[in-house]
């Protein structure tokens, strides 16, 4: 007989494969469903055949079904409302609604947003023509960083190098619609150089707490090379910042955000990821999500030492302890996750091509999330681009890298491509992304 909550959460990657693992071992012995999941999770939830997509379904079977607690994982799931939604009937839902999901679904949006209440961000220009883009591409200089106002899953940022690159990434976002819709506008943004971090705050819409700092690697290639993509591999905590510059951050950009969401009657109750440019001249915000960062997760979630699901459930109903504002999520260790993704991955990739090694047996301290697998029979194959998560925890980011690399050469398949530069000692001058 089922004692613990019900939760449910809404994805089937990386990303939720964690939230999975890190909501199964809470000590309130939760009945964790996922909506749709993936063969890999399995062994720690109960898959529940809905699409993250399909609001009302979601909303009336979770209704049905007694869930206590609602954890959306997919940025598409949430520019639906799927908050709104599951708040509506009366659900507790760690996600935010419409209102607080536009900070991703529109970069334009949280562009505005920022410069609105003045918070470093980088100089830019809004263009709703290829012509305005191309002149503000001129105007603020090259390497220049283009930005596709809506969802693209991870590839509607472009750092042109050059004009000529440029003019291309914006011909294919705003005149061929490669991205569709996403595309119309573009923000042209300048490059900024320093240090990437991304701040996962968990929030009730007034009080934050924080997450350990992590570092996400969005090039494709060793050296912040190639493409960007949804991530690469991370690690936690970031090198920098540092604790208390962390705490500090949140009170210079988390409390404006969230206040300025309350007093327009919309407060954001759930995850927010804050990605960061640490410059010479001070932290600037380059982007917010408005969920758990993929495949920040991977890293963040594995440290933890206290029970997640009453802070889940304590943000989620706009309740987290007041001592807890402006603290951090108990942690220890550190964490590194190597992402393998597929051949011709972030543009196309291949599926359906059998994966050797994924069953293990793994040493304590290490986890494989699944981010595109499926089950043919008795084998694994690849189902994405993104195929699976290597996660290593240690006591340092040194022993974890170590870690994590030593079980990348126990997996294989085809067109396997990973980089081998993740959580590495970080370079002079970063990009923006």
């Amino acid at each position: 007989m089922e004692v613990g909550p019900r939760i449910l959460v809404v994805g089937q990657g990386g990303r939720e494969h964690a939230i999975v693992c890190a909501l199964h071992d809470s000590p309130s012995h939760p009945h964790v469903l996922v909506a749709p999941g993936s063969p890999g999770m399995a062994p720690v939830a109960e898959r529940v055949p809905i699409a993250t997509t399909d609001v009302r379904g979601l909303t009336a079977w979770a209704r049905r079904n007694s869930i206590d607690l609602a954890v959306i994982g997919p940025e598409s799931s949430l520019a639906l409302g799927i908050g709104d939604s599951l708040r509506g009937v009366g659900i507790d839902v760690l996600a935010p609604g419409i209102a607080g999901a536009r900070l991703e679904s529109s970069k334009r949006h949280a562009k505005e947003r920022l410069l609105a209440l003045g918070l470093p961000t980088a100089r830019c220009v809004i263009a709703e023509t290829p012509e305005d883009a191309e002149r503000g591409a001129d105007q603020l200089g090259y390497p220049v960083v283009l930005k596709a106002d809506g969802l693209a899953a991870g590839k509607g940022v472009v750092i042109a190098e050059s004009r000529e690159a440029a003019r291309e990434a914006i011909d294919a976002m705003m005149r061929r619609r490669v991205l569709g819709d996403a595309g119309a506008v573009v923000v042209v943004e300048e490059c900024l150089r320093g240090e990437e971090a991304s701040l996962l705050v968990l929030t009730d819409g007034e009080r934050w707490m924080l997450f350990p700092a992590a570092r996400d690697h969005k090039r494709l290639e060793d050296g912040d090379r190639g493409p960007n993509t949804g991530g690469m591999g991370a690690c936690a905590p970031a090198r920098v910042p540092a604790a208390e510059e962390a705490i500090a951050i949140g009170r210079r950009f988390v409390d404006p955000v969230l206040r300025a969401l309350r007093e327009e009657g919309t407060p954001y109750r759930g995850i927010l990821y804050v990605g960061l440019m640490l410059t010479r001249e001070g932290p600037h915000v380059l982007e917010f999500n408005a969920r758990f960062g993929d495949p920040e997760a991977q890293v963040v979630l594995p440290l933890l030492t206290e029970d997640p699901f009453p802070l889940f459930r304590a943000a989620a109903r706009g309740a987290l302890p007041a001592e807890r504002h402006a603290t951090f999520v108990a942690h220890e260790g550190a964490a590194v996750c190597v992402v393998l993704a597929s051949r011709g991955y972030p543009e196309r990739s291949e599926s359906g091509v059998p994966i050797e090694g994924l069953e293990g047996p793994w040493p304590h301290g290490l986890s494989i999330f699944h981010a595109g697998v499926d089950r043919r029979g008795d084998r694994w194959v690849t189902a994405g681009g993104r195929v699976v998560g290597i996660t290593a925890r240690s006591e340092t980011l040194e022993r974890a890298r170590d870690a994590a690399y030593g079980a990348v050469a126990r997996i294989g398949f085809a067109g396997m491509r990973y980089r081998k530069d993740i959580a590495a000692n970080p370079l002079e001058a970063g990009t923006a992304s």
